[in-house]
C-alpha cells in the first residue's frame, strides 16, 4: 500500500475518533455546541485531508450520533448525511479557491456552506421526510422540524467561524511539520 494512502486511511481514522469523542463529550451540551463542532470537525477535515476525508467523517457523522443515542430516527440518516456532504462539498470546491486572500475564500465557503446545509436539511427532512414518510404526533413533528430548521443555520455558521480561524494556524503548523 502506498505511504500517502496510508497516511489518508490514519488521519481520516483520527477524524472519526475525534468526531465520535467530541459527540460523546458535548451531548449533554446540546445540538448547538455539539452540532458546531461536529460542522467544524467536517470543514477541517476536507480542507486538510481532502474531499474524500470529508465525506467519509460526514456519512459517519449521523449515525455515530445515532448509536449513541443522540441522533436523529434512523428514517432521518440518509438526509442529514446530505446535509453534511453538501457542506463538505462547499467547502471543498469554494474554500480552496484562490480568490485573492485565503480568508475571502474560508469566508465564501462559510456563507454559501452554511445556507446550502440548512436548505438541503430543511426541504430534505422538514418539508419531504417527516410530513410524506414519516406518520408521527404532532409534537414529535414539530420537536424535529424545530432541530431541522434554523438551528441547522446556526451550527453550520458557527463552525465555519471557527474554521476561518483556526484553518491558517492548523495549516501552518501542518506545512511545519512537513518540512
Amino acid at each position: 500500500m502506498k505511504k500517502s494512502r496510508i497516511l489518508w486511511i490514519a488521519r481520516t481514522a483520527i477524524f472519526i475518533a475525534l468526531l465520535i469523542a467530541l459527540q460523546f463529550a458535548t451531548a449533554p451540551l446540546g445540538q448547538l455546541v455539539t452540532g458546531s463542532l461536529v460542522n467544524l470537525l467536517l470543514i477541517v477535515s476536507v480542507m486538510t485531508c481532502g474531499l474524500a476525508s470529508g465525506l467519509c467523517v460526514a456519512a459517519i457523522s449521523p449515525v455515530m450520533a445515532k448509536l449513541m443515542g443522540i441522533g436523529p430516527l434512523w428514517e432521518l440518516i440518509p438526509f442529514v448525511i446530505l446535509g453534511n456532504a453538501a457542506l463538505v462539498l462547499v467547502w471543498h470546491f469554494i474554500g480552496n479557491r484562490n480568490m485573492g486572500r485565503k480568508i475571502v475564500a474560508h469566508i465564501a465557503a462559510l456563507v454559501c456552506a452554511a445556507v446550502t446545509k440548512f436548505v438541503v436539511l430543511y426541504l430534505g427532512i422538514v418539508v419531504v421526510a417527516v410530513p410524506l414518510f414519516l406518520k408521527l404526533p404532532q409534537p414529535q413533528v414539530e420537536k424535529i422540524s424545530g432541530m431541522f430548521s434554523l438551528p441547522q443555520l446556526f451550527t453550520a455558521t458557527v463552525g465555519g467561524a471557527l474554521a476561518v480561524v483556526i484553518l491558517p494556524v492548523l495549516k501552518k503548523a501542518i506545512r511545519k511539520g512537513q518540512d
